[in-house]
């Protein structure tokens, strides 16, 4: 069974360019909170990975629901403006027609504004908060080679005028080269270590940051993605991006008319889907979450997801809990593996781009869309539900993968 909860004032002292929203003291809030009703927020089917039906509240339910769960995560969290939101929300009326239904939009989350835009701008606006509260002048993680995370982190620290240490991981012994987002994290001034191959990032990081405060310095350690507690980030804050991220996109759904059956994201370290995944169960709007790995198999991520998703509705005073059979995965479509691209992907690049003008990426989003292509093509979805893919960003590896995408592309 699952069981979920925001309230902003600004802050004197910031730069004009990032606004912080101040809470209530945690303590407070989550007195405040725990004595609270949460009967809107008792979960029937809505987190059932089954397709069966739910029964759904009506659209004024919803709303209220949406308004309390913004209140709650408002009320006990400090949150930058570093996202440009909201994001469009758009129809793909060209895709929809080529496959026959389901009615198929696309939330613009690449167009959150910071370096390029993506999906980690709104897990920013939480951390980057965090980090300054805690008096931070250094922000250190690691991810990947071509890392969206590292690249959109270096750009809030260098908003925040912070430095940015980003240690990061190479696949194989090839040579590297400066494209893509690590030109981009050079241009940003990022200090970019690229590891040697085995190196664990985690030991590494933890010594850079012993001697940061040995010189004097204050670094805020958050581990890949934003998504998984640990280090400096002691509460799933990159996730709370994902919860309000929902209750967005429930909104401009309504003006449409077309609240959201499934939601469908690339998921990797999961902070992401685990955000929407508790919204979707608060909100009680019967959205069931869809995430296509882009890396891990399905159990992996779905323990993951789970586990985060559980440590964000604690967090937010929300009588829910999840286990990894209320989330949704499919392995299927990640091919050789992370970052490894693929017929598929490319065809779904080539025809988003061609028939919507909209560019996904080799990695995270092109994946993801040849697997939502897919699962209609196979009859998952019925021909009048709705279905909106998420675009978590990462514009700039099309540019490392040029030569690969050219061999593809017809």
């Amino acid at each position: 069974m699952c069981s979920a909860a925001l309230q902003f004032a600004p802050k004197e002292g910031m730069m004009s360019s990032v606004r912080l929203t101040r809470s209530r003291s945690p303590a407070r809030a989550r007195s405040m909170c725990a004595a609270a009703s949460v009967s809107t927020f008792l979960i029937l089917s809505a987190c059932t990975a089954t397709r069966g039906e739910t029964s759904r509240p009506g659209p004024a339910a919803t709303s209220r629901a949406a308004r309390s769960l913004e209140r709650r995560v408002e009320s006990r969290f400090d949150r930058l403006t570093i996202a440009h939101l909201p994001t469009p929300l758009e129809e793909m009326e060209v895709l929809t027609a080529e496959l026959g239904g389901p009615r198929l939009l696309i939330k613009r989350d690449d167009q959150t504004g910071l370096a390029f835009g993506g999906n980690k701008a709104r897990k920013l606006d939480y951390i980057m908060a965090d980090a300054q509260a805690k008096g931070a002048d250094v922000i250190i993680t690691w991810a990947g080679l071509q890392s969206n995370w590292c690249r959109q982190t270096a750009a809030a620290a260098a908003m925040m005028g912070m430095r940015a240490i980003l240690l990061l991981s190479r696949r194989d012994d090839s040579p590297v080269v400066i494209d893509g987002n690590l030109l981009l994290n050079a241009i940003l001034g990022a200090e970019a270590r690229i590891l040697p191959l085995g190196t664990d990032p985690v030991e590494v990081a933890q010594q850079i940051a012993e001697e940061e405060r040995a010189a004097g310095n204050t670094p805020y350690v958050v581990g890949v993605g934003g998504s998984s507690t640990g280090f400096d980030m002691e509460e799933p804050l990159g996730a709370m991006g994902y919860v309000t991220a929902l209750i967005e996109t429930h909104n401009q759904a309504e003006v449409r008319g077309a609240v959201p059956d499934y939601v469908v994201i690339p998921t990797g370290s999961g902070g992401t889907q685990a955000g929407l995944v508790v919204a979707a169960a608060a909100l009680r709007a019967g959205t069931k979450i869809i995430g296509i790995s882009v890396s891990g198999s399905a159990d992996a991520i779905r323990r993951n997801v789970a586990r985060i998703a559980s440590e964000t509705a604690d967090a937010l005073g929300l009588r829910l809990s999840f286990s990894p059979e209320d989330i949704i995965v499919f392995d299927d479509y990640v091919g050789e593996g992370y970052g490894i691209l693929n017929a598929p992907t490319a065809d779904a690049i080539q025809r988003v781009a061609r028939g919507e003008g909209i560019l996904l990426d080799p990695v995270y989003t092109g994946k993801a869309m040849s697997g939502l292509i897919d699962l209609v093509e196979t009859g998952y979805f019925d021909p009048d539900d709705v279905v909106v893919f998420i675009h978590t960003g990462g514009t700039p590896a099309i540019f490392h993968y040029g030569d690969e995408l050219l061999r593809y592309i017809r």
